[in-house]
């Protein structure tokens, strides 16, 4: 629709490539969650949440034809029949007139690969630390190791729920980063609604298999999501509890494994690995330290570049604590059973430290990937060193000589 001699465009379906609606909704979520809630069931905008109209993503195909038309001596008007303060905000940016008529809207094209993209397959690569208790209790068998996998398509399918929910949450942090800007919900290229929708089935699917896999199973399933879910919401602006709980959500992987698998996971083994996802938690934010831009705080983070050096301290403390565990559990009742040939379980102390001190100074000097994890199973000379310490651990183990004779 258009006035006389004016031609209007739709607010939502046309500049906008998103939901007003739903941009309060996600907007409210991480600071008035019940706000949040009344916004999405009334449609109302949330009291106390302002949008930051400079950000949301425009189209650029409208902006094209809103100059072409501007350039023709042409009046263009933006709609102001829906979320006129949204409106009038984008009006006076972009010199365009107020009018109360709809507008004509268009349906926003999205595609199937950009979906793919927000879900971020590459990331259920994580999950093989589902197969770690299976790896600690040297159980190789069929069976055990087809339920492990099932497991880790469970997770697959949580985890990326949840980067769907973190994404939506993150909306305007997102917008704020020079990368991140680009993803899916952040950019436009995929409607809210449907990340919504995408992240309902995937963590239904989920929670359907992890039920299959017993209440164990489904128990860590279920924590897992809560507890991440927490994380998005609110944990991960907080200072030091973000790496705590990164490292948190790594464990819960492991305990995950053998609740699938059903196999025991001991407390030495999560004494172990705790310290370790620290150091890697505390790789992930001084990577993005490093790479940040200025020395203000990160977008929805506690940290700024001055925190880089403690953030270096907590890595290396995190790291000489995975260390003297891993030595103290050497020597343990458990380890004495497990690994006759004992030295060589002290002598894959070398690699292991040689890989975390790795970790930590491509961290620090900004050459990984945002996520540790992903880095470390892409990383070929620490893929390498972590071959070696398991080649040892194996060696100890007596499990070269039961495969291959020698």
């Amino acid at each position: 629709m258009a006035d006389v001699g004016v031609t209007v465009f739709a607010l939502e379906g046309g500049l906008l490539r998103t939901s007003v609606r739903l941009e309060y909704v996600w907007g409210a979520l991480g600071v008035k969650p019940r706000a949040a809630f009344v916004s999405l069931m009334s449609g109302a905008k949330p009291e106390g949440v302002a949008l930051r109209t400079d950000l949301l993503p425009l189209d650029a195909d409208v902006l094209k034809e809103i100059a072409a038309l501007k350039a023709s001596g042409q009046r263009v008007a933006l709609s102001s029949a829906k979320h006129p303060e949204v409106a009038e905000a984008l009006a006076a940016v972009h010199g365009l007139e107020l009018s109360e008529a709809t507008g004509e809207t268009r349906a926003q094209n999205w595609s199937w690969r950009a979906l793919a993209k927000a879900i971020r397959p590459h990331q259920w690569v994580k999950n093989i630390l589902l197969l770690l208790p299976l790896l600690a209790a040297h159980r190789f068998e069929g069976g055990a190791l087809i339920l492990a996998l099932l497991g880790m398509v469970a997770f697959s399918a949580a985890a990326s729920s949840i980067y769907v929910v973190n994404d939506l949450v993150d909306l305007e942090a997102d917008r704020l980063h020079p990368k991140k800007c680009k993803r899916p919900f952040a950019s436009g290229t995929v409607p809210l609604s449907v990340g919504m929708l995408t992240g309902l089935v995937l963590v239904s699917l989920a929670l359907g298999l992890g039920a299959y896999l017993g209440p164990k199973f489904l128990a860590v399933t279920v924590l897992y999501v809560f507890v991440s879910v927490a994380y998005s919401m609110r944990l991960k602006r907080m200072r030091w509890v973000d790496i705590t709980m990164l490292a948190s959500l790594y464990s819960v992987r492991v305990v995950a494994g053998a609740a699938a698998a059903g196999v025991a996971v001991s407390g030495a083994m999560l004494f172990f690995i705790f310290p370790v996802f620290l150091t890697l938690g505390a790789v992930k934010r001084l990577t993005e330290l490093t790479l940040a831009t200025s020395d203000e705080r990160l977008p929805g983070r506690g940290y700024g570049r001055p925190d880089r050096g403690k953030l270096l301290n907590f890595a290396v403390v995190s790291m000489i604590a995975a260390l003297v565990v891993f030595f103290v559990y050497s020597n343990s009742p458990q380890a004495v059973a497990l690994y006759p040939d004992r030295w060589f379980l002290w002598l894959a102390i070398v690699p292991l430290a040689a890989w975390l001190f790795r970790m930590v100074r491509l961290g620090y000097y900004g050459k990984q990937d945002y996520d540790p994890i992903v880095f470390a199973l892409r990383d070929k000379r620490g893929i390498g060193l972590i071959l070696i310490t398991l080649s040892l651990m194996f060696y100890a183990a007596g499990l070269w000589a039961q495969w291959f004779g020698f």
